[in-house]
Parts: C-alpha cells; sequence; structure tokens
C-alpha cells in the first residue's frame, strides 16, 4: 500500500509547532497595545506594557531568589494586582502558581503550604493574622514576600523583602522561556475540603490556554472589556480569566472588597462591561439598599456558576439590566466547562419561563470533548428525558491533570474514563444537562427522589425568603424528608406554616418541607451552603 501523501516526512519543528501555554497572551497584548488600560485599582492605571515589564521583573527577582521550574510559588491575597501580576509572572519560570483562598484558617493553609511544598508566598499583609500562625506550623518555612496595600486594613510584615521592592530589582527584559511541553503543570487549586483535608488539582499550560480562549468565545467577548474582578483569583484561578483578559487586551478592574456598593459604583464609574460571580453575589446585588445601588447605563454581561442559581434570582437581575451567562464547572475542570448556551428563540418567552430554561446548565464548552448525565454502575447515559438522574461526568483537555500527591483519589476520579462529578442531574431533550443535586444530597422519602434544587427553588420564589437550603430530615415512616433552613429578607416575616403552604400549592406534597428552620444559613469559603452542618442540625432537631 503507497504511503499517503499527507505524510510529510518531517517531525514537528519550530516553524509550525509550540506547546499550548496562555503566556504569549501577555507578551502579545503588551505588544499590540502596549499602551492600553489593563489594571485599574483605586487610583492606579497601569497599561498591558507596564505589566508586562512588571511580571518580568517578577520573574526575574524569583529566579534570582533559587525559584525554578516545578517549584511552587504560593499568593495569599484578595483581588488586587499583585495576585493578577504573580499568576501571569510564576509561570514564566516554569514554575507552579497556587492561589490560597483567603477565607481559610490557619492550620488549612498551613496544610496547603506543607502539602504544595511551597518555595515562596507572596502574602498581603492584611491577611497577616492568618499567615503568621500557618508559617508557625511548617517545618521549612518559604521565602516570604509582603504585599504592603495603603488599602489594606493593617497587618504585620512577615516576609523578608516586599513586593514593590522585590519588583524593583528585577529585570524588566527578562528572557522567560516557554513550557518545554504543554503538559507541564501551570497552577495548583485546592478543593474545599469540607470533609477533611483538601485536595490538590493540578492544571496543564494546554488546558489554561484552552479554557482561556473558550471563555472568550463562549461570552462573546470581543477586545477591550472591562472586566470587574468580583470572582475571586483564588478560585479556579479566577476561572482562567486571568488569562482570558491578557489573551483579549481586556481592562481588569480589582476589587479589595466585594461589597454591592463597591459593584454599583465601580459599573459606573469604570465602565464595567462583565464580571464573574456565584448565585450569593447575584442575591446581595439584587437586594441592595437603594442607597447602594447606581442606576445601569448599559446593560452588563454577568457570568455566574456554583450552586444552581434559583430561576427567580435569574429573572430578577435581568429585570434589573444584568444580562446573565449561566456556566457550570468544578475546580476539576478548570472552573467552567459547561454553558447554558442561548437561542434567540427563547427571548420571546416570558420572563419566568426564561429564567427556567436559563437555571440549567447547559451544554459542553468547547474545549471540553465529552459531557454526559450517566448510570454510575454501568457507565451508560440515561436517557434525555428530562427526569431520569444520573451522575453528570466530563472528558477532554480542560479536565484536571489529577490530584496532588493523591493517585488513588485521581484513579477513582477518571474510573471509566471519564471524570466524575459527583453531581446528580438529567438530560433533557434538547442535549442540556441540569442539576438535580449533589449525589449526597438528594433526599429519597419513601423511595422517592426528592431534588433539594427544586424544593430551594419554589422556595426563593416567596417573597418574604432571601436565602434557603433544603436538606434531608430523618423521619420514621418515610425514611427521610426535606427540611428547610430559610432566612427572611430584612424586615420581612414569615411562618413555618406559611412556608410549607406556599410549596404545598407549588410542588407534588412529598416534595415539600416536613419542617422549616429559620436562620443564617452557614458557609464555606468559598460562599457555598454547608449543607452537611444542615444536615447534622436536621438530624438532631
Amino acid at each position: 500500500m503507497s504511503e499517503s501523501p499527507y505524510e510529510i516526512g518531517l517531525d514537528p519543528n519550530p516553524a509550525n509547532y509550540a506547546p499550548l501555554t496562555p503566556l504569549g497572551f501577555l507578551e502579545r497584548s503588551a505588544t499590540v497595545y502596549p499602551d492600553h488600560t489593563a489594571i485599574v485599582y483605586g487610583n492606579r492605571r497601569q497599561t498591558w506594557a507596564e505589566t508586562y515589564a512588571r511580571c518580568r521583573r517578577l520573574a526575574s527577582s524569583l529566579a534570582a531568589r533559587g525559584v525554578g521550574r516545578g517549584d511552587t510559588v504560593s499568593v495569599m491575597a484578595p483581588n488586587v494586582p499583585a495576585a493578577w501580576e504573580a499568576t501571569l509572572a510564576v509561570p514564566m519560570l516554569g514554575a507552579v502558581v497556587n492561589t490560597i483562598n483567603t477565607r481559610l484558617d490557619a492550620g488549612t493553609v498551613a496544610f496547603i503550604l506543607e502539602h504544595g511544598e511551597a518555595k515562596a508566598i507572596i502574602t498581603d499583609r492584611e491577611l497577616s493574622p492568618t499567615v503568621e500562625p500557618a508559617l508557625a506550623k511548617l517545618e521549612r518555612r518559604p521565602l516570604v514576600i509582603d504585599v504592603d496595600d495603603p488599602e489594606a486594613a493593617g497587618g504585620e510584615r512577615l516576609g523578608e523583602v516586599e513586593y514593590e521592592a522585590l519588583l524593583a530589582g528585577g529585570d524588566p527584559g527578562f528572557e522567560w522561556r516557554m513550557p518545554d511541553d504543554e503538559w507541564d503543570s501551570i497552577s495548583l487549586n485546592y478543593t474545599s475540603g469540607t470533609t477533611g483535608n483538601p485536595k490538590g488539582v493540578v492544571y496543564s499550560h494546554r488546558g489554561a490556554y484552552l479554557n482561556a480562549m473558550t471563555n472568550a468565545v463562549v461570552w462573546n467577548m470581543a477586545h477591550h472589556p472591562v472586566y470587574l474582578w468580583t470572582l475571586p483569583m483564588f478560585h479556579c484561578n479566577g476561572w482562567c480569566f486571568p488569562w482570558t483578559l491578557a489573551a483579549v487586551a481586556g481592562t481588569g478592574v480589582c476589587l479589595r472588597r466585594v461589597e454591592a456598593k463597591a459593584i454599583y459604583d465601580a459599573i459606573a464609574g469604570e465602565g464595567v462591561t462583565h464580571f464573574c460571580g456565584a448565585p450569593v453575589v447575584l442575591n446581595f446585588l439584587l437586594n441592595a439598599p437603594e442607597t447602594d445601588r447606581r442606576p445601569l447605563e448599559r446593560t452588563v454581561q454577568v457570568m455566574t456558576a456554583g450552586a444552581a442559581p434559583p430561576a427567580a434570582v435569574l429573572e430578577g437581575m435581568e429585570a434589573s439590566g444584568f444580562r446573565i451567562t449561566h456556566v457550570y464547572g468544578l475546580t476539576e475542570t478548570y472552573g467552567p466547562s459547561v454553558i447554558c448556551s442561548w437561542k434567540p428563540e427563547w427571548d420571546e418567552l416570558p420572563p419566568a419561563e426564561r429564567a427556567v430554561i436559563k437555571a440549567r446548565q447547559g451544554v459542553r464548552y468547547h474545549a471540553l470533548d465529552g459531557l454526559a448525565v450517566m448510570d454510575p454502575e454501568s457507565m451508560t447515559p440515561v436517557p434525555s428525558d428530562g427526569e431520569t438522574m444520573g451522575e453528570v461526568m466530563m472528558r477532554g483537555n480542560i479536565v484536571m491533570k489529577g490530584y496532588l500527591k493523591n493517585s488513588g483519589a485521581t484513579r477513582e476520579a477518571f474510573e471509566g474514563g471519564w471524570f466524575h462529578s459527583g453531581d446528580l442531574g438529567v438530560s433533557h431533550p434538547d442535549g442540556y444537562v441540569q442539576l438535580k443535586d449533589r449525589s449526597k444530597d438528594i433526599i429519597i422519602s419513601g423511595g422517592e427522589n426528592i431534588s433539594s434544587i427544586e424544593v430551594e427553588d419554589c422556595l426563593f420564589r416567596h417573597p418574604a425568603v432571601l436565602e434557603a437550603a433544603v436538606v434531608a430530615k430523618p423521619h420514621d415512616h418515610w425514611g427521610e424528608t426535606p427540611c428547610a433552613f430559610v432566612t427572611l429578607r430584612a424586615g420581612a416575616q414569615a411562618t413555618e406554616r406559611e412556608i410549607i403552604d406556599w410549596c404545598r400549592s407549588r410542588l407534588a406534597h412529598f416534595k415539600c418541607p416536613t419542617a422549616v428552620v429559620f436562620r443564617e444559613l452557614p458557609k464555606t469559603s468559598t460562599g457555598k451552603i454547608q449543607k452537611f452542618r444542615l444536615r447534622d442540625d436536621a438530624a438532631g432537631s
């Protein structure tokens, strides 16, 4: 058989192949748009040329202190310029950037620094009350670099050098290098760890590149957006948006504190066009007092993910002038990997029906090769009937490399050639996926499966309800029944009977709460409701 004419006979070479990496995005924007504003922080304005020079200074200064390929550099900071610069600069050395959740306790921070073998940590002085005792627990102290921000609320200096002094001694022309292989690690992100030590999720240059590019495509993000940093950069590397903004030469408006007034002021004062956030952020924007609000002069694009957003919240935000894009993903999938891709014909539906559709998680990102709702035992897809539940699974280039130093958990997560999300959902006839619950959160009452998300969505529509969470409560006859934990709006009143009757008029009766507890809801450090604590409370009540 003759050889195919498409067998050129040459191996890939520098003329036609380079490893996929987001590192080149920064250099390109600095070259093509050197004077375009990259970073806004209070009165500070910084161009892309200045940002590139600062990142090179940071990389060269770290290299001079022994940081190199395969080393970990941790970052403990809010959404300030130093956190963004470190995300861009650390991988220039072949090192791995590890942005740490700023809301964690000292013990967990110490575990992350030890487990990730941090060689250096860049830490904001405001967080020194947590970082100092964390460092004291370590057998080997990393290089500590303080970020001395005048906007910070005090804090002690812990390090050997201050961030700006470190940069001042660096080389703005530092010759950084591309990765040897696109499969090289670019970042390390830790899961929430609500039931034990967090797991270290490892990202590759290839995955970060692909997800950063896909973010821009799925969100119709043209060049030069003005993006507000409401989403923490420590959360899945800010869903890869530090690299997305570098790719599209956007302007990132940094916020030290995410508050409703600060968000509305930034939208009005800086011309914000896009921001991301969990449903809890949407909720406090929707319920902000009038004194904190500013009129929207343009439609603001909002990408939301996390706990499934209640349709009532989506409906309210869009009525206020925000355009919501609903995405779904996990730390293990570089943040968003599924999107409720919108169809023009849905615009003709009534607002309530549009919100119900928008609450679905949707279809796969362009860079995700496979998305399915599967029976985890047989590993076969469930019927696309919108009713049959299975586990949501993914596979492809934007699934993590694996868990750091945890091959057992990695094998379990990838069993059967798919990543097992642990989320239960259904597939609709049009192929759109909709979450119904975490596998551990499903309520089984008298043999019937009850989605806590469906009940919560009903509760959110009650005019007095600000937040709601539903968990299983043990029951002598039914095995378990739904128990609702509710936070009321300021000044609002409602009784347990009223809440139950509200649900019974809108849901099948077996799905309705048999008990309602009025209280503030416990949340994780990333704003997710801690249902395991509510389950304990329901079991003991």
